[in-house]
């Protein structure tokens, strides 16, 4: 077990309570796709991530700044939290800029909707009003940490699911998030048919949790079978999942958090500046040459 101390959050805060949970990647896809029905979000992604070409260090760098975030030291939160906001800088187009605050707004607003969702469906627990606002406020650190101005976040719980609603009657899925879409729900992954059953999976739960305008608009298919074998995914995570020990559960964060820290250690030991000798001329590496596998 890695060491979760002088951290952000308590151990019996909401945000390390649910986000232990290995399982939440498997609603990832979700999330992300939420994020890019924006069209600002999805056309920043679609210009410059490495989703397609890389899929898995893709997830590798955005699971290990969220666990980073919520179990990390302060410092390593803050180190790698500026690491991404410098990567972000580049991520800059003719409409969207990846630093926007309105942008950071909407990315923060979907990692607690998606966990808040997917946590109680799994553990057929009902959050209270008073949970799910101390929850609610504690997420505000995926935006905040990244530079977003508090004041630019739906203040209260309640705040927050008027701001929500909105914005899943309002947002207009174009056919760039589309591509996106497609990138991420039929990634190229080394396991080529052996993967084919997780990513089956992957895709019905990922449909099953959009909200309903949103998943309409990306054109996905559901109806009356799709809903059932929805169903029957989520009774049997609902059997076996809160049945595992909990030291299985939380492997994925483990792993995640322990290759995030050896890159960080890594990057503390590199020389600010190295000199080439080969006459090709520049700097190599620094603080920055990790930015963009760093970003989330």
């Amino acid at each position: 077990m890695i060491g979760m101390t002088e951290g952000l959050f308590r151990d019996d805060d909401l945000i390390r309570v649910i986000g232990r949970e290995g399982v939440l990647i498997a609603a990832g896809g979700a999330a992300s796709l939420l994020q890019t029905a924006h069209p600002k979000v999805g056309q920043g992604v679609f210009d410059h991530s490495y989703t397609a070409d890389d899929p898995s260090r893709r997830l590798r760098n955005t699971m290990g700044w969220v666990y980073t975030v919520q179990f990390g030291t302060r410092e390593e939160a803050e180190a790698l939290s500026a690491l991404v906001t410098k990567g972000h800088e580049a991520v800059t187009g003719p409409d969207y800029e990846a630093n926007d605050p309105e942008l950071q707004v909407w990315v923060a607003a979907t990692l607690f909707a998606v966990a808040a969702q997917f946590y109680q469906l799994l553990f057929r627990r009902t959050l209270s009003r008073a949970e799910l606002a101390e929850f609610y406020e504690q997420t505000k650190i995926y935006a905040t940490i990244l530079g977003c101005p508090e004041e630019r976040m739906p203040e209260t719980y309640e705040d927050f699911r008027e701001y929500y609603a909105n914005m899943l009657n309002t947002l207009q899925v174009n056919d760039t998030s589309r591509l996106v879409a497609d990138q991420v729900l039929y990634p190229k992954l080394p396991g080529g048919p052996l993967s084919a059953p997780g990513l089956a999976a992957v895709r019905l739960l990922t449909a099953g949790l959009m909200p309903a305008p949103i998943r309409e608009q990306y054109g996905w298919k559901w109806n009356a079978g799709r809903q059932l074998r929805f169903r029957l995914l989520i009774k049997t995570l609902q059997v076996v999942y809160p049945r595992l020990p909990l030291r299985v559960r939380t492997m994925p964060r483990d792993v995640y958090m322990t290759a995030t820290r050896q890159m960080l250690a890594k990057m503390n030991r590199r020389p600010a500046i190295s000199v080439s000798t080969q006459g090709t001329g520049g700097a190599q590496g620094g603080p920055s040459a990790g930015g963009e596998d760093a970003a989330a």
